[in-house]
């Protein structure tokens, strides 16, 4: 008899996520807690989450539904009344009419996104994804069985997905095009006229749907006016699924409740995937959900000022040091930089900074910034910083960044 080729108790990966690991995001802020349990100053600008507080009527939502016994289980996509807040929302918002049948509701948008993936992917199927672009939705895709298509669209182009790009990405394979806008992590967001451009090319392949994360809406800029492309087309609505939820505009990350909007027979087989997942999202992040929907939104235009004005002086303290180009985002709250003037220089130690990975390295050790360089979002030599801390902590952070810089030669 043949011994076994290794030992019962050795562990084995599944093949599905052999080439996925925990991302370069969470890699730098371990190291960036590292160092501040060692007594380093370190200021974290990594982490994609608004620094504000969750508003208090939606707590105070939240306690009403615990009193009242709200514990249980629900619905298994959302409870009849989260469901038609999300209906309420999407049409007194962006114009658009959706029954409760064709609201899902989950632990936050990244389930909405890995329930549509998983139930809509067959092996090799391809998804066209604008570059650069939030790291999971890759790693989504290729868990699902998919093939992700990054289409680079790089500063000069906005960040933008043109149309041409589009149509010459798609193949027979193609099932869907994923936009996001605003972008995480460059900020970029289309305009309805650009919306229509891409539009008319997924009006000319009827077999490629369009999946729109919007979770960033109310964290726009300058006037500048959202839209979701189904406005824009409503002959797209059959094929289209919107992607929203309340962590970011309302601050409630640890909530997890995002919802997705689209055609019923979408939605129905995306509850299939989450019955064998997490089941229902939870009771009391609905309940406090619906409130953040129904409830006083003035706040939200109060929160994108802070958060324009804190994106003001980023932009301008990075497009200070030479070297550094930084576009003005329409909207989120990330500000994505070329370093390409920066490659090829030495740290005082002389070590070459050779990629964005080494500026961001240098940036971490020496300035005690942490940053995330663009190649963890598949374009380089940029990088990334969040915005979404206090006023005082950014012009700490500029000043160390440009001091860094200085010092290199």
């Amino acid at each position: 008899m043949n011994a076994p080729t290794q030992s019962p108790s050795t562990f084995r990966r599944a093949n599905r996520i052999s080439d996925i690991s925990v991302s370069e995001i969470i890699k730098i802020s371990t190291r960036a807690r590292e160092l501040k349990a060692e007594g380093k100053p370190v200021i974290i600008l990594g982490a994609g989450e608004p620094d504000f507080d969750t508003p208090d009527h939606v707590k105070q939502a939240a306690h009403k539904a615990i009193d009242a016994g709200m514990t249980k289980y629900t619905p298994l996509d959302g409870t009849p009344e989260m469901k038609q807040a999300v209906c309420r929302k999407l049409a007194r918002g962006n114009g658009l009419k959706y029954e409760p049948q064709n609201i899902s509701v989950s632990a936050g948008a990244k389930q909405v996104l890995y329930n549509a993936f998983m139930a809509t992917l067959n092996e090799g199927d391809e998804v066209v994804i604008p570059t650069p672009f939030w790291t999971t939705y890759a790693d989504i895709i290729r868990i699902c069985g998919g093939v992700p298509v990054l289409v680079q669209c790089p500063g000069e182009n906005g960040f933008k997905l043109q149309p041409e790009q589009l149509a010459e990405a798609i193949s027979d394979k193609t099932r869907w095009l994923l936009l996001n806008s605003p972008s995480n992590p460059t900020g970029a967001a289309y305009n309805a006229d650009e919306l229509q451009q891409i539009a008319n090319v997924l009006l000319d392949h009827p077999h490629v749907w369009l999946m729109s994360d919007d979770i960033y809406e109310h964290i726009i800029y300058d006037d500048f006016q959202f839209v979701t492309p189904v406005q824009v087309e409503p002959r797209l609505k059959d094929r289209a699924l919107i992607i929203n939820g309340v962590s970011k505009s309302h601050a409630m990350t640890g909530w997890r409740l995002g919802f997705g909007a689209g055609p019923v027979e979408l939605i129905r087989a995306m509850a299939v995937i989450q019955s064998q997942a997490t089941s229902c999202p939870s009771s009391i992040s609905q309940a406090a959900a619906i409130e953040a929907l129904d409830g006083d939104e003035t706040f939200l235009k109060t929160r994108a000022a802070s958060f324009q004005e804190r994106r003001d002086l980023v932009v301008a303290g990075l497009n200070a040091i030479d070297g550094v180009e930084c576009r003005t985002p329409e909207g989120a709250f990330y500000t994505f930089s070329s370093c390409a003037g920066l490659i090829g220089k030495s740290t005082p130690d002389g070590q070459v900074i050779e990629t964005d990975s080494d500026f961001c390295r240098y940036i971490l050790e020496s300035a005690h910034v942490a940053i995330v360089p663009g190649s963890a979002f598949g374009l380089s030599p940029y990088f990334r910083i969040s915005y979404a801390a206090a006023k005082s902590e950014l012009e700490e952070a500029v000043l160390r960044i440009q001091k860094a810089c200085a010092d290199l030669v």
